[in-house]
């Protein structure tokens, strides 16, 4: 490890081999024969350190998770119990290395509940929630603790720190006072039981989330119904029904994949009222699984933490860490957006009324109305249909299209690998190489959806990078989504929202796999994560890679020319809706963490109060209600839906560079991970945007991308 620390090395020398030797003898005490046979207790004997997935068991997380709480404790208690005086090494240093173990087991763990769970995992998460969430707080809550980081701290101008250690520093000491540490003892003892009940409301309402949308489905026994559908589609629908024990019937399911072609291509609007209610009554059925006690709960018990750490409101507490530092900045710029994106479904609005109106439909379109006039308007506009998109982006075609790109721009080579162990059976793994052999890390994909996956898309890690006795430790990299599924005649075929989705998920892996700080910490303002995410979007459409990655998957034929001149002409079809409904709940996240209730309420009432003031139009719902808004009470963006659009400002800027300079400009694409992607979490955001692009970025490119000025 490298860097400028304090003067002393001799007296931390002796601390350091006293934790060692602490540890050592925590690690090397007999082990029962339980533990023994735990996979966690001991190193991963596997081709790149794996997970062992095929010798973990469930009953193997809740005691490695406790073991891997007293170790984590024991280390702390060895930096608070130093003699000697607080120093960057001895304390930041070594509270940055500790709860290596913990970590191990949790990331795996997280893993499995969130992509392949059970009742009896989620039986587990229950037990171990409230040991983590404790543990968490006793760790932030630590005054001997706290006092040592302080001591640091406050000397911090005097220790020749270098800029990264400068950074780690000064962001710890944040997390630390964020998280209570300057508090009064009533206060945090406050805080604890906020913080043990909040994370146990959150885990209920993902849970009961996954159980709705796992209940919610159509059921369709006369083919009559099925008119308008894609062959494809009732081909998909068939092979569910199959699969839930109902041979001869066809089912659509919640999942989008599923419910998204009923809507576009159903001509029985009865039905696709049916299953887009189902949809948007998820966790709002006054049933065990009904959200909305959660969700006032959760709100309640927000506002009082904000409160306690002396903070107006809940919003102003986490947005404060971000690049837009207020909410009201955040308010002012989503609803300068949301004029043009209202101005822009209105008129799409009218368009598809006229088609309405023309067919002798009756009625004003509704909610369950938009996609499949939306489709009908296209074919009139663009003469562009779904269908005709899907042939050219098979599953295969697309991950291919990924790793090409991420060739083209950093040199990256990716290898399948079959000796490693995986969670399920259709995940995929890939060893990443540098263009010279050096390895980088590992690439798990997990495409398709299942009762046993949270719904949506997301990227994460069963090993984050860092440094180990100087010597790099490589990422184990997640990408799991919910895509359309192959059928036994077709291959897995994506829409282009699909394709985009990928992409976006496949940048997220590359921030995880190309990270190179030097410490175990990191730290990212929440809008500034979906950056290396969004920016890989840009490239899905350009024909000069359409031509690399597009190609027939029966006859391998390129994508024609034609086509992608329709996908072009359409690039700003729907942005009016897509926009608006996206806005619209970024906007009912903002209202509900701004908001002190001081009286009882009910959930849907503020929530239709807030739509209704926002002005949106009764035939667009928003992205999400707020009963099975993950995001927002159970994914860690609570107050911070908005920072996807807010980071489309950084992403549409710095794609602007390769447009300047060429698509896949080698010198452009090594800067962008040298700034960007390598100094991920171990840097200040912003100032490393700066270094890349020359200046702060424009919004500009953003309103033109999305069609909203010329």
């Amino acid at each position: 490890m490298t860097g400028n620390f304090e003067p002393g090395k001799a007296s931390r020398k002796g601390s350091n081999l006293a934790l060692l030797a602490l540890l050592s003898a925590l690690l090397l005490a007999p082990l029962s024969a339980r533990e023994q046979n735990n996979p966690f207790f001991s190193a991963f004997n596997t081709p790149f350190e794996t997970p062992p997935f095929d010798l973990i068991k469930n009953e193997h997380f809740l005691p490695a998770i406790k073991k891997g709480i007293e170790l984590h404790q024991a280390e702390i208690e060895a930096i608070v119990n130093n003699p000697q005086p607080p120093t960057f090494e001895n304390t930041i240093l070594a509270l940055d290395r500790s709860g290596k173990f913990l970590e191990r087991v949790q990331a795996v763990f997280g893993a499995l509940q969130s992509a392949n769970t059970s009742p009896e995992l989620q039986k587990i998460a229950e037990q171990s929630t409230p040991l983590t969430s404790q543990h968490r707080s006793s760790l932030y809550l630590n005054e001997k603790l706290f006092a040592r980081i302080k001591a640091v701290y406050d000397r911090r101008s005097r220790l020749k720190l270098g800029p990264e250690e400068k950074f780690l520093l000064e962001k710890i000491y944040q997390d630390f006072v964020r998280a209570g540490a300057l508090l009064s003892p009533e206060s945090k003892e406050r805080l604890r039981q906020i913080n043990s009940q909040l994370s146990m409301l959150s885990l209920r309402f993902g849970n009961n989330v996954l159980q709705e949308t796992n209940s919610s489905r159509l059921v369709i026994e006369n083919p009559k119904h099925l008119e308008g559908l894609p062959q494809n589609v009732i081909d998909s629908a068939a092979e569910t029904a199959k699969k839930m024990g109902l041979e001869g019937r066809w089912v659509f399911t919640t999942q989008v994949p599923s419910m998204t072609p009923f809507l576009q291509y159903a001509r029985n609007r009865e039905l696709r009222r049916r299953l887009f209610e189902a949809y948007l009554s998820r966790g709002d059925r006054y049933n065990e699984y009904d959200n909305k006690e959660i969700i006032k709960k959760i709100i309640a018990l927000r506002t009082e933490r904000a409160r306690l750490l002396g903070y107006p409101t809940f919003a102003h507490f986490a947005i404060e860490v971000n690049m837009a530092r207020t909410p009201e900045r955040v308010e002012e710029f989503l609803m300068e957006l949301w004029q043009y994106a209202l101005k822009r479904a209105r008129a799409e609005l009218a368009e598809m009324q006229q088609i309405a109106d023309e067919e002798g439909a009756g009625f004003k379109i509704a909610p369950w109305d938009w996609w499949y006039y939306a489709e009908k308007l296209r074919q009139k506009k663009y003469d562009l249909k779904d269908e005709e998109v899907r042939p050219y982006f098979s599953i295969d075609n697309v991950r291919d299209g990924m790793f090409t790109l991420a060739g083209l721009l950093y040199g990256l080579k990716f290898e399948k690998l079959n000796n490693v162990s995986v969670y399920h059976p259709e995940v995929e793994v890939y060893e990443v190489k540098e263009k010279n052999g050096q390895h980088v890390g590992l690439l798990y994909l997990d495409f398709f959806p299942r009762a046993s996956k949270r719904s949506g898309a997301w990227s994460g890690a069963l090993r984050r990078q860092s440094y180990e006795n100087g010597k790099r430790v490589a990422p184990l990299s997640t990408i799991t989504c919910n895509f359309t599924r192959p059928t036994e005649k077709l291959p897995a075929l994506l829409s282009l929202d699909e394709v985009q989705t990928a992409f976006h998920e496949f940048g997220h892996s590359l921030a995880t796999l190309l990270a190179n700080g030097k410490y175990n910490n990191r730290f990212v303002p929440r809008d500034g994560v979906e950056l290396p995410s969004q920016i890989m979007e840009n490239w899905v459409t350009e024909p000069e890679f359409l031509k690399m990655y597009a190609r027939h998957y029966a006859t391998g034929e390129v994508i024609p020319e034609a086509l992608i001149k329709k996908i072009q002409n359409s690039a700003l079809f729907n942005q009016g809706f897509a926009s608006t409904e996206y806005l619209a709940a970024s906007l009912l996240d903002i209202h509900w963490h701004k908001t002190i209730f001081e009286e009882d309420y009910e959930v849907n009432d503020f929530e239709k109060k807030v739509l209704r003031q926002l002005g949106l139009i009764e035939a667009i719902a928003p992205r999400y209600r707020s009963t099975y808004f993950q995001h927002i009470f159970s994914g860690g963006y609570s107050a911070g839906y908005y920072v996807y659009i807010w980071a489309e400002v950084l992403d549409s800027d710095a794609f602007e560079a390769f447009k300047e300079r060429g698509l896949f400009d080698q010198q452009t694409a090594l800067k962008f991970r040298k700034e960007v992607l390598e100094k991920y979490g171990s840097a200040d955001f912003l100032s490393q945007y700066i270094k890349f692009r020359g200046r702060e970025p424009r919004k500009e490119p953003l309103l033109k991308k999305r069609g909203f000025i010329e």
